[in-house]
């Protein structure tokens, strides 16, 4: 039984240890292709043992909306980007049985899924999109999805947590915009989050729920109603959670609630925090701290960095801020997803190269302390039973008397 559930600011597995979630982000359900990239080039038994050797307990698997009511319509189609004389063990199935094979692979090695609906449609740019609907895609469409999704999967602790929304949007003048209050309105997206999480705990009670954050909240005085920019705070898209300090997200199931921020550097956009000198401690007390770090600096709930990442040796800017991130990561035992193992994401890059055998080992070096090992430096699956491929279980992690996972 691997089911994690909530302990104040803690992950915690179903004996009340603290676990570390330290993943990493692989995509390609959420696109066009529906299917997951790389399997045009390698074959996915191969890129999960390089996942899990590597200390990857975790993969965040973004996916769209239409492909899951796809999925539980029957319409699933056998994807055309999977090389079927590499992937000979995928020949002939649809982009759910290839899922499916995902998770049985994964669950051979120990490794553990978090499910994030990236788009509505499946779209390469879909994520662009503000809200959890667009195009064809209604607001009953996002929850008739998860609810499925929840219902199909119920009994496999293979995904341990789903990701309800990629990244909500949306400046004080657009519409429409994602934002976070008290109220009951419909681009609310902390009562959409509460609406979708009960339908899915009323058949999954056991997952994990991780919420983003959105892109602005009014200062202090100031209301949602303003369209002025002055009168609001603003973040990564996903990142700004400083609503949940008076506006928290409430479950019906207690103890299964993860904030996600996301979080990157200059190389992705210039953000006004690095247009001067900046600091680990000014990023910290100025950026992260009253945007989401406060909810684990009070206990209030665990985060997990969903995505952070980006290129290196470019801008000394960027290492600076991916090197301040990792070292928080590290000193809190944040859990954390990492942007991406694909080669193939513009804004950063990813842990392989165009080839999707080589790995990026200057980023990889960067990302390893941040990666949950014993003191031997063995990698620890989030599994009970099965290690990660020339690691440990949880069970023998804390069998060998190793210290929990704290910050």
């Amino acid at each position: 039984d691997d089911w994690l559930s909530t302990d104040g600011n803690r992950i915690v597995d179903a004996q009340g240890n603290p676990v570390w979630l330290t993943g990493a982000n692989w995509f390609g359900f959420n696109t066009s292709e529906r299917v997951f990239h790389g399997l045009s080039t390698a074959r996915l038994g191969d890129l999960l043992d390089a996942i899990a050797s590597r200390g990857i307990n975790v993969i965040r698997v973004p996916i769209s909306t239409e492909l899951l009511l796809e999925w539980k319509e029957g319409r699933a189609a056998i994807p055309t980007s999977v090389n079927q004389s590499v992937n000979a063990g995928l020949a002939g199935k649809t982009s759910l049985q290839v899922f499916d094979a995902f998770l049985a692979g994964s669950k051979d090695r120990g490794l553990k899924v978090i499910l994030d609906v990236h788009s509505a449609l499946a779209d390469n740019m879909g994520h662009m999109a503000p809200m959890w609907y667009s195009g064809n895609i209604t607001e009953q469409d996002f929850g008739d999805a998860w609810a499925w999704v929840a219902a199909r999967y119920q009994n496999d602790d293979t995904i341990i947590g789903f990701d309800l929304k990629n990244e909500p949007h949306g400046q004080p003048s657009e519409t429409p915009r994602a934002k976070w209050d008290g109220s009951t309105d419909a681009n609310n997206w902390r009562q959409e989050a509460e609406t979708v999480a009960t339908r899915i705990q009323a058949v999954n009670p056991h997952a994990l729920i991780l919420v983003e954050g959105v892109e602005a909240t009014p200062k202090a005085g100031k209301a949602n109603t303003s369209t002025s920019n002055a009168d609001y705070d603003f973040n990564w898209w996903g990142g700004n959670l400083r609503a949940a300090a008076t506006s928290p997200v409430r479950l019906g199931v207690a103890n299964e609630l993860v904030y996600s921020p996301h979080d990157y550097g200059p190389l992705v956009y210039e953000q006004p925090w690095f247009q001067g000198a900046f600091t680990a401690t000014s990023l910290r007390t100025e950026v992260w701290g009253p945007n989401w770090l406060y909810l684990n600096d009070n206990a209030t709930a665990p985060l997990l960095i969903g995505e952070w990442g980006g290129r290196l040796g470019q801008d000394p800017r960027q290492d600076a801020w991916m090197t301040a991130l990792r070292d928080l990561i590290v000193s809190d035992h944040l859990a954390h997803t990492f942007w991406c193992i694909n080669p193939d994401s513009g804004d950063t890059g990813g842990l392989l190269l165009d080839d999707w055998k080589s790995w990026d080992e200057a980023k990889y070096a960067l990302l390893r302390p941040a990666l949950w090992q014993d003191r031997n430096g063995k990698f620890v699956s989030l599994d009970h039973v099965t290690p990660l491929p020339g690691g440990i279980s949880v069970t023998d992690y804390y069998g060998a008397g190793n210290p929990a996972p704290l910050g």
